[in-house]
């Protein structure tokens, strides 16, 4: 977006509480038309939570007591900025970075982006509804316990978690020290993912921050664990339902759907808050607070106030514990790609939260507040609306899976088709422009189950039928493609006769769709089997009818 277009749509929202800090729409101007526009992200306009630092524009981590003037921007900002992008200005949280709900902040509840009665969720609460209004083009957040996926998914928008420590902290305000994550909304799930990686690597003023780490390419049958119904109880009307809906769609997008009893996991996540991890907050800002405590948010007060009183010991035995718990799931989940869950539990109104603040609030986190104690990446996406307002997942995995999990997460919000092709159609052969034209991609060369006979068919150019047998089967070579939806809908409906789509089972037991060939063209057409596979065929000698069209 342009700047004029960012600056229209920031006055026709009407959403002040969203900001703490607005530059002008001159300042930006001047700004932008000095980046050079080769740069990745040139003149894309961005909004930083106000626990991150920006150089010139004060930092208050939604607490007019805390307020400073940086003089350098934080890290993750700075590598922003020498990419071409361009602050817009400063969002709106819950005061240092305590909650969930978007609604701690003396600047203002932030409102909901698709319905002002309800909360935004927090605490990058002017991050996420900035977004989700086509404010910026993307915006930071940070999260301890989910507070870069909780917004997102109440907001409709796409949160990446990255692993800790690939993005550095340094001009971060703690909230968990140990814990803490830069994270990224936007609209879109390629721009996140851009944004997150031009953030990482080491800083050598953050003792935390560190590369990442290779991981295995994620397989064509990913394994995605889902939680047992049990621990789906309690979620808002209408989100179980939801849920089960965004399964069924990931497993038509290749994966094998496993239930998993994450109870662990769900143990750990109480230790955030419960345990004896909240003296973390304490020694971030503890001093501040019991000086000005008259001047913030109660809840936020007596929250971090609260971690004055664990002890040394407490500390000792809930790390304990805790590594127990992450052994025992990290058990569970090893076979795993992720972990799906929906992001939160409900949706509650302002007046809700106002009405039990604690008890709301302790509600939103179930399924991400384990995350960064547990040392995971972690990413939300939108996954449709219910009763009229966003409902979102969440894909949870190792530490330093987040590219896979970001292609997992392509794969749900951008559906793919694989398909099965053993003649015309392989790579080199007369027809595979076909696939290429479609927005196919090569997945990977198999073959089929022990079930299967090739024939060769007499058509112009030369193609084998495929055939399922009850006996006498063997295996049969070819290669798995992968298409985008509407490109496989256009591929199929072009494919003349007697050429048909069918189901074929692969040699490693999964069934994708493939060629196979009507019963009438069979008759008297050659069988090749023994030959293994259509290339192996045509290399062999053979009479000259049998030359294939393309050599």
């Amino acid at each position: 977006m342009t700047p004029h277009q960012v600056f229209d749509r920031i006055e026709a929202a009407d959403r002040p509480e969203a900001w703490i800090e607005l530059r002008s729409r001159e300042d930006v101007l001047a700004e932008v038309a000095t980046v050079d526009p080769t740069l990745p992200l040139a003149g894309l306009l961005f909004a930083v939570k106000d626990n991150i630092d920006v150089e010139g524009l004060p930092t208050t981590a939604a607490a007019p007591t805390y307020t400073y003037l940086p003089t350098s921007d934080a890290t993750a900002v700075a590598r922003l900025r020498a990419a071409g992008a361009v602050v817009v200005g400063k969002t709106n949280m819950d005061q240092f970075a305590t909650g969930l709900v978007g609604t701690r902040s003396p600047f203002g509840a932030v409102r909901n982006a698709w319905a002002p009665d309800r909360i935004s969720g927090g605490s990058s609460s002017g991050s996420a509804v900035a977004v989700a209004l086509g404010m910026v083009d993307f915006a930071l957040g940070t999260d301890t316990a989910g507070s870069g996926r909780v917004p997102a998914a109440l907001n409709g928008i796409v949160g990446v978690k990255p692993t800790k420590g690939l993005v550095p902290i340094t001009g971060v305000v703690p909230a968990c020290y140990t814990q803490d994550c830069v994270t990224v909304f936007a609209r879109d799930l390629g721009l996140a993912r851009a944004v997150a990686e031009i953030m990482e690597g080491p800083d050598a003023a953050d003792p935390l921050s560190r590369p990442a780490v290779e991981r295995p390419s994620l397989s064509r049958r990913p394994r995605i664990a889902v939680p047992t119904p049990d621990h789906l109880d309690g979620l808002a009307a209408g989100w179980k339902e939801a849920f089960g809906h965004a399964v069924e769609l990931f497993a038509r997008a290749g994966a094998e759907i496993v239930e998993v009893d994450i109870t662990p996991l769900l143990d750990a996540a109480k230790l955030l808050y419960e345990g004896a991890f909240v003296a973390e907050r304490y020694a971030a800002v503890g001093e501040h607070i019991e000086q000005h405590a008259g001047d913030l948010d109660p809840t936020v007060a007596s929250i971090i106030l609260a971690g004055k009183d664990k002890t040394a010991a407490e500390w000792a035995a809930d790390t304990a514990r805790l590594a127990g718990l992450g052994t025992a799931g990290d058990e569970l989940l090893k076979d795993c790609s992720a972990l799906l869950t929906p992001t939160t539990t409900w949706h509650p109104t302002l007046d809700e939260v106002a009405a039990d603040p604690v008890g709301a609030n302790s509600r939103m986190g179930r399924f991400t507040n384990f995350a960064n104690l547990l040392d995971k990446s972690a990413i939300a996406i939108p996954a449709g609306m219910v009763n009229g307002l966003p409902f979102g997942v969440m894909l949870t995995g190792p530490a330093f899976a987040d590219r896979q999990l970001a292609e997992l997460a392509q794969r749900f919000l951008n559906p793919q088709l694989e398909i099965f092709v053993v003649g015309a159609h392989l790579s080199g052969q007369p027809l595979n422009w076909q696939l290429v034209q479609a927005g196919g991609t090569l997945v990977t060369a198999t073959e089929t189950a022990p079930e299967y006979r090739l024939h060769a068919l007499d058509t112009v150019p030369p193609k084998p039928g495929l055939r399922r047998v009850d006996s006498d089967g063997t295996c049969i070579a070819g290669e798995v493609w992968r298409l985008p939806a509407a490109g496989f809908g256009t591929f199929v409906a072009a494919i003349p006769g007697p050429m048909v789509i069918g189901s074929v089972q692969l040699q490693d037991g999964s069934t994708v769709s493939g060629f196979l060939a009507e019963p009438f063209a069979l008759e008297g057409a050659p069988d090749i089997s023994h030959f293994g596979g259509w290339r192996a065929f045509l290399a062999a000698p053979r009479a000259p009818e049998r030359e294939p069209a393309n050599v």
